[in-house]
């Protein structure tokens, strides 16, 4: 099939993208994986919210395999008793981010839900390479079960979500739990990556110039995981035998991404599978635009659409933030 004509950005998006272009800082791919990290680190907050004050943040250990222990970082609005949580697992790539790039939007997801966040940094490609991602995100949904009450918070309400390969490794996860009986209120899935070759209309469509990059996705891929092992579902969620009773999902898409087409592809795929889903499309955007909150009024409506999801999902009363 012919890919479609790009969509027109935003006034606000276009701007914000030539603005980005006259920085002329360089790409992500043309560096060492460290050197990526580094300078992905240094701008991943300039254009979002500044970190809001909460009542709880609390940085923590915690076991996601024997001998394993990753760090963490709990957010709360309250010190209220028995939150509900959301694990967060955060976007770049499985090679780049963690922690301190997605500080702000975690707190944005905890002042405007009233929902407790764990935000995990799983340990990154190329030291690390598929499937220890997974299982850092498995492990820590395991702990979560099982600790969850030691911090105050309801190990019986938890759900999972991410941005971009965040939102990959959520989808994985939430299938995991479904095959192991433990039950999610929901699946946040962001700008999620869920096929196996990076070959849709979308990825042709927006190849260059639309901040996620073709050459970027390569980059990435390629430090992750090996080709031969691209069609295994817990790298492309799409391809699992079946998605059948699976957590009802919340699914926040970018117009202009190349990872749309696999994004509204997974929905409708949990849609046949019978599974509740609510789909939100930005228009005019494009990838990580949920992180870009002080730019783009599209990134705040993302925000509060996660945390109305999720107060309805754990069914709890109040007003929105």
């Amino acid at each position: 099939m012919k890919p479609l004509p790009p969509a027109p950005l935003t006034p606000a998006m276009h701007a914000l993208l030539q603005r980005i272009h006259r920085a002329d800082r360089p790409a992500l791919h043309h560096l060492s994986p460290a050197d990526a990290q580094q300078l992905y680190h240094a701008g991943a907050e300039v254009l979002e919210l500044p970190r809001a004050p909460l009542a709880r943040v609390e940085n923590l250990q915690i076991t996601v395999a024997p001998g394993v222990a990753l760090p963490a970082r709990l957010y709360a609005g309250s010190t209220a008793a028995g939150l509900p949580v959301l694990l967060y697992l955060h976007g770049g790539g499985f090679t780049i981010g963690g922690l301190e790039t997605h500080d702000s939007l975690c707190r944005q997801l905890a002042l405007r839900s009233g929902v407790a966040v764990l935000a995990l940094d799983y340990r990154l490609a190329p030291e690390h390479r598929f499937p220890i991602a997974v299982d850092d995100a498995w492990g820590a949904l395991g702990w979560l079960a099982q600790h969850a009450a030691d911090l105050g918070l309801d190990p019986h309400r938890l759900a999972v979500g991410g941005d971009s390969a965040g939102g990959t490794l959520s989808a994985v996860v939430a299938l995991l739990a479904r095959d192991h009986g433990l039950p999610l209120a929901l699946q946040v899935l962001i700008t999620p990556g869920t096929t196996a070759h990076a070959d849709t209309g979308s990825h042709h469509t927006y190849a260059q110039g639309y901040l996620l990059e073709r050459a970027a996705i390569e980059w990435f891929f390629d430090h992750y995981i090996d080709r031969g092992q691209r069609e295994d579902w817990r790298f492309a969620p799409l391809l699992a035998p079946d998605h059948d009773a699976v957590a009802p999902a919340w699914i926040g898409l970018a117009e202009c991404d190349p990872l749309v087409d696999e994004g509204l592809a997974y929905a409708d795929r949990l849609r046949m599978a019978g599974v509740p889903v609510q789909l939100e499309l930005w228009r005019g955007v494009t990838h990580d635009f949920i992180k870009l909150g002080r730019a783009i009024p599209e990134a705040l409506q993302a925000q509060q659409s996660i945390a109305d999801a999720l107060r309805a999902a754990f069914q709890m009363p109040g007003e929105r933030a």
